[in-house]
């Protein structure tokens, strides 16, 4: 394993510390390890919070910032943040609006953010959350229960961070965030795998002549493995997948606000149809070049095309990364005037601005 590191204790820390020098509207809390941005709390806003493992940067911290989030928590490499970190996080962005928790579907996170929720509550803090569920790929799978959550994460952080800028109240985000959860859906495939720098060695190992379909932003298997081919043969079998698995019923575990405990409320999501709009988000799961991701957006937007979805806004880079694996994930949300106008509002994070 050749990584620019030092000591795989030191990982998180000194990638944080590098981030925040470079990003001084960042706030570091260097006991616990999260950020903020330097202005939190927002009066009269209700703050935006989520987090996970770290190794999918961007994702979190470098989207934390004006029009995005309020702050972030990352956790080890692929490992879920405690609850402590989440709580204090928290408590340092409420301007007394609340606080909205966006949780990628992963066993740990939702228990530890369920944790940190129940601890914010008991202090009287105002606070909700919203599940992200968007991977098409499997039900049930190493990390999770039920579909994983994965690049639509980055549109949700987006979105919810534009109606939190104009005023919207908690309970009006948990409603929003819900609808875009419900209406977006992600593909990956991994050609290489990633090197987790505690392991030392790739997490699996491919042929040449295959890839893994459906792969997790953690390495997990996907669907199968499969003869990889062609990129327009790529790209319309996870165009395929993605229309084809788009339905999917499940029952979310939901904090209700006025009772202060946690609920089970069925929710369903319908799969895209000829004549929807969408945002399209190509994104690199870590160690695929930018021409490539573009071959791809070009194939898919032919998919589009061809079935009747009309590209409304796209989104082509590094979002949602899996450390170094060699790959690309697919991201098809429906979108309204509504979510356009919040897609198009401004926003000023590390990696993310407009």
């Amino acid at each position: 394993m050749k990584k620019l590191i030092n000591r795989v204790d030191d990982v998180l820390s000194e990638q944080l510390q590098g981030f925040a020098k470079a990003h001084p509207e960042i706030k570091l809390h260097p006991t616990s390890f999260y950020v903020t941005r330097h202005d939190a709390p927002i009066k009269d806003k209700v703050a935006i919070l989520s987090g996970g493992g770290s190794g999918h940067e961007p994702m979190h911290a470098g989207f934390v910032g004006k029009g995005m989030l309020d702050g972030a928590c990352p956790g080890e490499i692929f490992t879920s943040p405690t609850p402590d970190k989440m709580y204090d996080c928290a408590k340092e962005i409420d301007s007394g609006e609340g606080v909205l928790m966006i949780i990628k579907n992963y066993t740990g996170d939702v228990l530890n953010f369920e944790t940190a929720t129940e601890l914010l509550h008991d202090d009287g803090v105002k606070v909700a959350t919203v599940l992200v569920d968007d991977d098409v790929a499997v039900k049930d799978s190493l990390y999770t229960a039920g579909r994983r959550g994965v690049a639509n994460t980055v549109l949700m952080e987006k979105l919810l961070g534009a109606a939190a800028e104009r005023g919207d109240t908690l309970d009006e985000l948990v409603e929003l965030g819900y609808k875009i959860n419900n209406n977006g859906f992600s593909l990956g495939i991994a050609l290489d795998a990633c090197t987790v720098p505690a392991a030392g060695k790739p997490s699996f190992t491919l042929p040449e002549n295959e890839m893994e379909f459906g792969v997790g932003i953690h390495g997990e298997p996907g669907i199968n493995r499969r003869k990889f081919s062609t990129l327009n043969d790529t790209v319309e079998a996870m165009f395929t997948t993605l229309i084809e698995n788009g339905h999917y019923q499940r029952i979310i575990h939901r904090w209700d606000r006025d009772t202060g405990e946690w609920v089970d409320e069925h929710q369903e999501k319908q799969p895209l149809k000829s004549g929807d709009r969408v945002i399209a988000l190509v994104n690199n799961l870590g160690a695929t070049p930018l021409s490539e991701l573009y071959g791809v957006y070009n194939h898919l937007t032919e998919c589009c095309e061809k079935f009747g979805l009309k590209i409304e806004r796209s989104l082509i880079g590094s979002y949602c990364t899996s450390l170094d694996m060699t790959g690309v994930s697919i991201t098809l949300l429906k979108v309204d005037d509504n979510l356009l106008s919040l897609w198009d509002a401004p926003v000023n994070t590390p990696a993310m601005v407009k």
